[in-house]
């Protein structure tokens, strides 16, 4: 079975749905507040679990209720939690407003993930034994470069998503085999808006990059080849938040499968596609056969390109 090793967040996501997210200084009145456990890194795990692979997850939570919850979350969904350390103090948290076009605010707060700035014993073993280390920014910056300078000494690819959107360090770029970004994120790395151009312009910085753009799918990058796209279903999305997240769990396993970059595209697409027609992150993410089906209907019907 593909290995995967996920280095990142675990947080609780404190989610309240409204109609319309409020501006600065507005109060609105939700309808609905929901604890669902999340966090980038524990989303990946779930997602990349759920997408048929054997995953394990490196990160850290607090000894408090929602370290259990979370740990107990990531074991049901199948992802081992050995590398997993609970420490004193609050586990991460992550504040959401939802309104009803399926759009997403999100403030973070470490917590225990602030302490994940380094390898504990055995964490480079688990590393060098997997298919690829899937790496986010919801950690230290320091914790995501040995991670990747490890993977990199053992020859597994790396697999970056650049979020929350920040400038990278050229240590950590250097290390990185391929990063997948949003526009926003993307247009942060290269100073650049227009997707082609940035997803061009990402190839300064790494040998392959992924631009996601929601409904309407994605762009791939590499060094030496012509740049595609890649459209995405068409669904009615009632929460985008996950999606990424999704997109980046059912592509590193479809890729680690040795699946072509453009079926494996298409296949995280048809993950990602699921997971925005449910409510939250980690309670959203599709299981293989939904994938497989999904994915199938979008090849018999490929007119159907936007979501």
């Amino acid at each position: 079975m593909t290995q995967i090793a996920v280095l990142g967040s675990t947080n609780m996501d404190l989610v309240a749905y409204v109609a319309k997210a409020p501006q600065r200084g507005e109060t609105v009145t939700g309808r609905e507040f929901r604890t669902v456990p999340g966090g980038k890194g524990a989303n990946q795990a779930i997602a990349a679990a759920r997408s048929g692979a054997d995953v394990s997850m490196i990160g850290a939570v607090g000894a408090d209720a929602f370290g259990s919850q979370l740990r107990a979350t990531l074991e049901h969904s199948g992802v081992d939690t050995d590398h997993l350390r609970t420490i004193e103090g609050p586990s991460g948290t992550a504040h959401i407003v939802v309104d009803d076009e399926g759009g997403n605010a999100i403030v973070v707060i470490p917590g225990a993930n602030g302490t994940v700035d380094h390898l504990a014993p055995g964490d480079e073993s688990l590393i060098a034994g997997a298919d690829a280390l899937l790496l986010q920014l919801e950690i230290p910056l320091a914790g995501v470069r040995v991670g990747a300078e490890a993977a990199r000494r053992h020859g597994v690819r790396t697999v970056l998503t650049p979020s929350p959107a920040q400038p990278l360090p050229a240590e950590l770029l250097a290390v990185t085999d391929l990063l997948v970004a949003n526009e926003l994120e993307a247009a942060t790395l290269t100073g650049v808006t227009d997707p082609q151009q940035a997803a061009t312009a990402l190839l300064d910085l790494v040998p392959e990059a992924v631009i996601t753009l929601g409904a309407a799918g994605s762009l791939y990058a590499a060094r030496g080849t012509e740049p595609f796209a890649v459209p995405a279903p068409r669904v009615a999305a009632v929460d985008s938040t996950g999606a990424g997240d999704t997109f980046v769990g059912a592509l590193a396993v479809a890729l680690a499968e040795g699946r072509p970059v453009g079926e494996a595209l298409a296949w995280a697409s048809a993950a990602a596609s699921l997971s925005v027609q449910r409510l939250g992150a980690s309670s959203s993410m599709p299981y293989r056969p939904e994938i497989d089906t999904q994915a199938s209907q979008q090849t018999r019907q490929p007119q159907q390109h936007t979501s």
